[in-house]
């Protein structure tokens, strides 16, 4: 059986580095807040080229918490509208009403996944006051017509980089394009930690401090609390593993690209229709999707044939029971888009005869 991620095995590369991670920060003693963090703060801010990094628990409070700091600092208040595309997970959707925000549901380009201009543009109300922009699959948003728009409308713009660590459009990664970015590393994504994790990137000195305090209960000195805080930091020991991770994620990346290379190549069955990519560092891969109006069919067929595959998302945040406030909304794209997309296994150390056996088997259903 090919697996869609082998999380054993890709660790399995690391697992000396890793376990010396681990005892580094088991013999240090400090546990919470400490050097690890810092240093790693630190290279993954180099890394998405920007000034401040702020590890926190999981992804989801990255995102919350950024609209949390901007409620703070004046920038934001409960009602005002956020932008959001209708079809990404529902944590970029939690983000906003957990903070007594409107998301404003956005149909995407049926071709990239993300958020359209157009449709942003056509959103935009005397509400609306930011554009979560979420870069779906690993592809990188159009963010430079983005943050013309942005600009234009004096929107904040909070990017999604949950799925694109790495991702760049002229030189300039996912997390440095709007006001903050925010990270997931669960431990399937390309920088994945060995449980949960997250962290916000940003070039805003007064947001990062803002941050710092709130994911430690408000507060930058013990006893003393600036904000009504929560407890979201990311601790010593997946600071470490991250750290080590984060030397390999280029080469990951690049392994990615290749394979999905080959799939666009190879793939020709015409009851399939691939991503749209121009070959270009704006695509990481974190998944490759195709399309076809038989997608049960097909994963049906494919795990018959040995493969693994998986759907993301089988159901619309508009559709779930959690926001039955939107089960009027017609969204013709979105919905059509979690009826027929299937992912592909497209893991970093997949070897030659793996995708030679996806891509055969994709091209003989019919």
């Amino acid at each position: 059986m090919i697996k869609f991620l082998d999380l054993k095995m890709v660790n399995n590369n690391y697992k000396r580095e890793l376990s010396d991670a681990c005892n580094r920060v088991i013999d240090s003693g400090w546990y919470i807040l400490g050097q690890e963090l810092e240093t790693f703060e630190q290279e993954f801010a180099d890394f998405c080229n920007v000034k401040y990094a702020v590890g926190v628990a999981n992804g989801l409070d990255a995102l919350a918490l950024v609209i949390r700091a901007w409620k703070e600092m004046g920038k934001l208040k409960p009602g005002d509208e956020i932008i959001v595309p209708a079809n990404t997970y529902i944590a970029s959707i939690l983000a906003i009403s957990e903070n007594d925000l409107v998301p404003v549901l956005v149909e995407p380009d049926p071709k990239t996944y993300n958020l359209c201009p157009k449709n942003t543009e056509k959103a935009i109300t005397i509400k609306t006051k930011a554009i979560l922009s979420v870069h779906l699959y690993g592809l990188l948003s159009p963010m430079p017509e983005l943050m013309a728009i942005a600009k234009e409308n004096n929107l904040l713009v909070l990017e999604d980089c949950a799925q694109a660590h790495g991702a760049e459009i002229n030189g300039k990664r996912a997390g440095n394009w709007g006001d903050a970015g925010a990270f997931s590393f669960y431990p399937g994504k390309n920088l994945g930690a060995l449980g949960d994790a997250g962290a916000i990137t940003t070039n805003d000195k007064e947001l990062a401090s803002v941050l710092k305090a709130l994911r430690n209960y408000g507060s930058h000195k013990k006893y003393e609390n600036l904000y009504k805080g929560v407890n979201s930091r990311l601790d010593e020991i997946q600071a470490a593993m991250l750290r080590v991770k984060l030397r390999y994620l280029e080469d990951e990346t690049n392994n990615r690209r290749n394979i999905a290379k080959r799939y666009i190549g190879e793939i020709i069955n015409p009851l399939v229709s691939l991503p749209t990519w121009g070959g270009d560092s704006d695509h990481v891969f974190h998944l490759f999707v195709i399309e076809t109006e038989h997608r049960d069919n097909l994963h049906e067929f494919l795990l018959s044939k040995g493969i693994e595959t998986m759907i993301h998302y089988p159901k619309a945040p508009h559709k779930q029971q959690a926001y039955t406030e939107y089960k009027d909304f017609v969204l013709p794209i979105t919905e059509g888009i979690h009826k027929r997309v299937l992912s592909l296994p497209i893991g970093p150390f997949m070897e030659e005869t793996e995708v030679n056996q996806i891509i055969n088997a994709v091209n003989l259903y019919e």
